[in-house]
């Protein structure tokens, strides 16, 4: 039989993870010599390149020294918890990287917390030790003190560390450079243990991810704890409900390098995909045909926010997606959380709406991104906080927010949190910068990254991560200003733009289509106001010096999918197409919002 170890590589947002995983790869020669891979390989979906982070859980398999490495790369932000929290089932120890300069992050901590009460075994990486003014000693220190307040246990504390740089290819267990990372793989190999599953007894297996390959079908994929699977067997697939189907196993694949290889059978203790399993969900158990026993389910944290999705409901509505209708929406919705645990799906009263919750912006955000580039059509409302009742007082969630920010900024990032209603925990000096610690509400963090980058710069690093649910804390100021509005369909002019610059700036340049209620602007004082830019210059037969000056108009500001979200108020929505985002109030009539406006202001006396 042969040698196993189970791996995850656990880090905060661009600590290095798929760094690593490239250079494993590359020193275990899964590729050949003259083969061209690129960077970051494990990152193989566009959103995932652009963005430069770690969106799905992946799996990779190397071969050092006789033992099979399965390698589990696990994204990094904290709205993808849920994908990490899963997947740590099938690991016995975890690589934990943490940059030699900033230290242990919040990020760190709650993946790490995950992995110290699954009881796996930690190996610490303090990487980018070649950054000037990195403190690998500090950082240390500070990594022994997070596994302390995280209780770890006597032998978890006991953890060996590695010092390197990813980038440049070399681990070692000092901060001697040498070439190579064979020291860390060493490391892997003395210090996991290999799989305490056992052979003996029926067979047990959880489906703690699933794939997709339009040949195959669905596949399931996790660690077989106990027995041993094999192609063509009978199975009994257990379901979360109580529900027991009995079912076929058609076909078994093992990873190998980047891809899978089929096999026959695996043992305990290896991890492997399945395919020929029907109707299965992530945490249901394949177990024995005649006396099948189930695994514990897994259970992921709540949700903290929801967001309204509707069809597109425009006046452009059907110009570019391919998928239009409730019934799409619908589809693409439910096939979404069979893979996305932290992801929950409710009908509305209206057949055309669904309120969806996720563990944040960024989380919610991707899943819009990737709807519209598969040719979705939709139309989303503003987040909104769940907001829970806990021993009869009205509770919402609160986050850690962690800023770093250069000293000269600090009073500005300050004075942006505090009027959210945060609290500040902590505020100590790391080299030229300042890093704060805030206790703030989830509604706070809505609109502030981009108050927060205006402020300082461009400075800030911000990252937060869910705490707890506490008492209300009142109410939070949004937008100050308001928007300026379209009063008519058509197309932008230059000469209109022009006039209408002294009332603010804009989201559109000349010669676009805007629509009767479609958000072109922002005005520079607090409330709505409807303009025209769609007039064009009336001509004559004279001309007059000076006019005919040439325009000047500033160009358009862009808004990503995510700035235009925390954007938004609650009586405004975004309209998402593969081609285009358009931010737009909800009614479209001014008559039609004036009157609604009345109504709600009646029935609030």
């Amino acid at each position: 039989m042969m040698d196993i170890r189970n791996i995850a590589i656990i880090a905060h947002v661009d600590h290095g993870k798929t760094t690593l995983v490239d250079k494993i790869l590359h020193a275990t020669s899964v590729f050949r010599a003259n083969e061209e891979t690129g960077e970051l390989i494990m990152d193989n979906n566009d959103l995932e390149r652009e963005r430069g982070i770690t969106i799905f859980s992946k799996n990779a398999a190397v071969t050092y020294k006789g033992v099979k490495i399965n390698v589990i790369d696990t994204p990094g932000h904290a709205d993808f918890g849920g994908e990490v929290e899963r997947v740590l089932k099938m690991a016995d120890g975890v690589c934990l990287l943490v940059d030699a300069f900033e230290g242990p992050m919040p990020q760190t901590r709650f993946v790490l917390g995950k992995a110290l009460a699954l009881g796996l075994k930690p190996i610490v990486i303090i990487n980018k030790v070649d950054k000037p003014n990195c403190r690998p000693d500090e950082v240390h220190d500070a990594v022994f003190e997070l596994f302390f307040n995280l209780d770890a246990s006597e032998e978890q504390l006991d953890f060996p560390t590695f010092y390197g740089s990813g980038k440049n290819g070399w681990f070692n267990d000092s901060l001697e450079q040498i070439e190579g990372i064979e020291p860390l793989l060493d490391g892997i190999l003395k210090h996991v243990p290999p799989p305490k599953a056992t052979r003996e007894g029926s067979l047990q297996m959880q489906v703690t991810s699933l794939d997709y390959s339009s040949f195959l079908g669905r596949i399931a994929i996790g660690r077989v704890a106990r027995g041993v699977i094999k192609e063509n067997q009978p199975i009994t697939l257990m379901q979360a409900d109580g529900t027991v189907k009995k079912q076929r196993v058609r076909e078994l694949y093992v990873f190998e390098g980047m891809g899978k290889k089929k096999v026959a059978e695996v043992v305990a203790g290896d991890l492997c995909a399945v395919v020929g399993i029907e109707g299965f969900n992530i945490g249901d158990t394949l177990a024995d045909f005649d006396n099948p026993e189930a695994l514990p389910t897994i259970s992921i944290d709540e949700p903290t926010m929801n967001m309204m999705f509707s069809i597109n409901n425009s006046p452009f509505f059907g110009r570019d997606g391919k998928f239009v209708t409730s019934r799409h929406l619908r589809d693409r919705l439910m096939k979404e959380t069979e893979k996305n645990l932290a992801l929950r799906v409710k009908d509305t009263d209206s057949a055309d709406s669904f309120l969806v919750y996720g563990r944040g912006i960024l989380h919610l955000g991707i899943l819009i991104e990737t709807m519209r580039r598969e040719g979705y059509e939709l139309t989303i409302g503003q987040p909104q906080v769940l907001v829970k009742e806990i021993d009869g007082v009205k509770c919402e969630p609160f986050e850690t927010l962690v800023v770093d920010v250069p000293q000269e900024y600090a009073s500005k990032v300050i004075d942006l949190v505090t009027r959210r209603k945060g609290e500040m925990l902590i505020m100590e000096t790391k080299g030229e910068m300042q890093h704060l610690e805030f206790d703030i509400p989830s509604r706070g963090l809505i609109g502030l990254r981009t108050n927060m980058l205006t402020n300082t710069a461009g400075e800030a690093v911000m990252n937060h991560r869910f705490s707890e649910y506490k008492p209300w804390k009142g109410p939070i100021p949004g937008r100050n200003n308001g928007v300026l509005l379209a009063k008519d369909n058509g197309q932008t002019t230059g000469y209109s733009l022009d006039k209408l610059q002294d009332r603010g700036f804009f989201f559109v340049d000349p010669g676009e289509e805007v629509y009767k209620g479609m958000i072109i602007g922002e005005n520079n004082k607090p409330g709505d106001l409807v303009v025209n830019p769609n007039e064009g210059k009336k001509l004559t037969n004279m001309r007059a010096s000076g006019s005919d000056a040439a325009s000047n108009i500033a160009p358009k500001r862009l808004m990503t999918l995510e700035e235009c979200m925390e954007y938004i108020q609650q009586d405004e929505c975004i309209e998402v197409t593969p081609n285009n985002i358009r931010m737009r109030k909800v009614i479209l009539d001014e008559e039609e919002r004036k009157k609604q406006s009345k109504r709600m202001s009646a029935e609030a006396i």
